[in-house]
């Protein structure tokens, strides 16, 4: 077989206590604590998004899993869904 049509080696698989870095246990996008995901939202926005905040969403309407965790992707489509709906304003 020559190399360009031999199979890949495997990847590297990290050990699972070092998979998600500094022992912290891997996060689900589809299903995060209110506070974990405001932690998620604060590193990744750019902008602070705090507990209570994400807990004014939920109240407002903003979907949750029946455990109360969120899943990002729902809450960014409703995210969206709200900002059509009140015109758009992001605030900035």
């Amino acid at each position: 077989m020559t190399p360009e049509h031999a199979p890949s080696p495997a990847p590297h698989t990290p050990h699972p206590a070092n998979a998600a870095g500094q022992g912290m246990s891997r996060l689900n996008p589809a299903a995060l604590p209110v506070a974990d995901a405001a932690r998620v939202l604060t590193r990744l926005g750019g902008k602070a998004v705090s507990e209570v905040m994400l807990r004014h969403d939920i109240d407002a309407g903003a979907p949750t899993n029946a455990d109360g965790t969120l899943n990002l992707v729902h809450y960014a489509a409703w995210l969206v869904k709200e900002m059509a709906g009140s015109g758009g304003g992001g605030g900035d």
